[in-house]
């Protein structure tokens, strides 16, 4: 899910077409979904790994054109479907493909409709004749994230977690903004790091190093102007849509219930961490103070 309220200048780039196989190496091509939106920027990009033995990774929404063109692409060697998370861009097509192809199922957790033959959990692996694809959870975005690493190129299949173009929204309470933070600090410190980063939206990002820095540094900034503006209530403090007004004031109004998520996720982060308070923490229209 990106975040239209934090746009980032792509630079010049090939466009991006629906339901054409694109070859991004060797081993992987892109099969970009017709369902681009507000939170989807271009589409939901599902990608196919491996020649004798295909995964899938990310089917998308049930759309019959996006799997038909995604089970003539993998030409009858698809044997697995992974599933990055559970949100309605990214899974439900698992079992419309899996119809199609008869292959395996497997994401983090059985959620929001998507039945798994079987769950991975952070390090399981699966192996094709080509290649290794390898677990990494990710929480933070959702508490079932999960990116997959292509080690022997060393390309990280990210989803949700880190994408092209955009920051992620967060929204609690699955969403974590602390979960979320230590899972880019962990891609961060990967060794041996990483090449490239294929995102569930957006072009392939050649530079993650970059990327993930840019990442944390919006993220601590934007939780520095949260406190601020916690503080500048006063004592009597503010709620989620007050304080979404002021930091984000140079935002379009229609964009703010999109903010008020990633808002409310740094003011919990915050409360955990001590410097502010609040009349009920789970509630995303709560009164926010410091101290």
């Amino acid at each position: 899910m990106t975040d239209p309220t934090n746009p980032a200048e792509p630079p010049a780039r090939a466009a991006l077409v629906p339901e054409v196989p694109v070859a991004l190496g060797k081993l992987v091509r892109r099969v970009l979904c017709d369902n681009p939106g507000m939170m989807t920027g271009p589409g939901t990009n599902t990608y196919l790994v491996g020649i004798d033995e295909v995964a899938v990774i990310d089917p998308g929404p049930d759309d019959e054109a996006h799997l038909d063109a995604v089970a003539a692409a993998g030409s009858g060697r698809i044997r697995w479907i992974l599933c990055t998370h559970t949100h309605g861009d990214h899974s439900p097509g698992a079992a419309g493909l899996k119809a199609r192809t008869g292959a395996e199922v497997l994401s983090f957790a059985d959620r929001d409709g998507l039945v798994c033959d079987r769950h991975l959990v952070d390090g399981d692996t699966v192996e094709g004749t080509e290649f290794t694809l390898r677990a990494v959870h990710t929480p933070g975005h959702a508490s079932n994230h999960v990116c997959f690493l292509l080690e022997r190129d060393r390309l990280l299949f990210s989803g949700d977690h880190v994408m092209d173009g955009s920051t992620v929204v967060i929204t609690p309470p699955d969403g974590d903004m602390a979960a979320y933070l230590a899972s880019i600090e962990r891609l961060r410190r990967w060794r041996p790091s990483l090449r490239a980063i294929a995102p569930a939206h957006g072009h392939l990002i050649e530079d993650p190093a970059a990327k993930l820095d840019d990442y944390l540094t919006h993220r601590l900034e934007r939780e520095a102007q949260v406190l601020e503006a916690v503080r500048a209530a006063g004592p009597d403090g503010a709620d989620t849509a007050e304080l979404v007004r002021a930091i984000y004031a140079d935002v379009p109004e229609v964009l703010h219930p999109v903010a008020r998520f990633s808002v409310w996720a740094h003011l919990r982060k915050l409360r955990d961490d001590g410097p502010v308070r609040a009349s009920d923490a789970d509630d995303p229209d709560a009164v926010w103070a410091a101290g």
